[in-house]
């Protein structure tokens, strides 16, 4: 069966002065039927953090605008965005007095598959109606300590050093960059990409019935509207991007 794409993006300042996470999906100049989605989540003093989540989406769409398919691979592009991203973001660190780090995630959907690569606690789903197909691993203390069986989803959610990132881009350490695909996508399958100042109030579960009930900008509103009622005034930056693969109208 065919299925048409339809996609929202969103952000919410959350109960910050300022947003630092930065999202974009755009499709490719020349070629149709080639889709990206990009989001990150800035860290690093005043507006440090802005400017790098920012370079992570300037180099996405740089890179996507020059991507050749016959002569390179889904995973030498998203690859090729994190590692370039992260290059410039140590390089601002010699230029001003700030500290500036970023998570990402790269999403890639060509020639009806889907790619994607992640570094840091931003995370990318993958549902399909209410069931969770994939979910990115964090690259975080309190993801290692789930992956080691230490902690489960609801001490993860209020460990007082969830925010301790294992990898980001900026950072001294070249960033751990993994990949995913999903070869056959099928018309009911949801991809989110979203930053911890989402995820971080709701179960995979949730998120999956939400986004199976509604379009996709109805279910971007819903979502916001109730983590920022759970974060209590307490919220961090909010960031999502949504590609929803629903069935192709037939002509009459």
């Amino acid at each position: 069966m065919s299925f048409t794409i339809e996609t929202c993006v969103a952000m919410h300042a959350g109960d910050r002065k300022e947003q630092q996470d930065r999202v974009a999906l755009f499709g490719h100049p020349k070629r149709p039927g080639l889709m990206m989605a990009v989001l990150a989540d800035g860290m690093g003093g005043h507006s440090g953090g802005a400017m790098a989540a920012e370079q992570v989406v300037i180099r996405a769409r740089q890179n996507f605008e020059s991507y050749a398919p016959l002569h390179e691979t889904p995973e030498s592009l998203l690859g090729g965005v994190i590692d370039e991203a992260h290059t410039v973001i140590k390089l601002t660190r010699f230029t001003s007095e700030q500290d500036p780090h970023s998570t990402a995630v790269v999403f890639l959907l060509q020639q009806g598959r889907a790619y994607w690569a992640h570094c840091g606690d931003s995370r990318m789903y993958h549902f399909r109606g209410t069931l969770t197909v994939s979910r990115t691993a964090d690259h975080s203390l309190v993801g290692e300590l789930q992956r080691k069986g230490r902690i489960d989803d609801g001490e993860a959610q209020k460990h007082p050093q969830r925010n301790v990132l294992l990898s980001c881009l900026g950072s001294e350490r070249a960033p751990r960059v993994e990949y995913g695909r999903e070869e056959s996508p099928q018309t009911g399958d949801c991809f989110l990409l979203c930053s911890d100042g989402l995820w971080g109030y709701f179960s995979d579960s949730e998120l999956a019935s939400t986004l199976a009930e509604h379009p996709p900008r109805t279910a971007a509103e819903r979502l916001i509207a109730l983590s920022r009622e759970r974060a209590g005034g307490g919220g961090d930056n909010i960031s999502l991007a949504i590609i929803k693969l629903v069935p192709t109208q037939s002509a009459l």
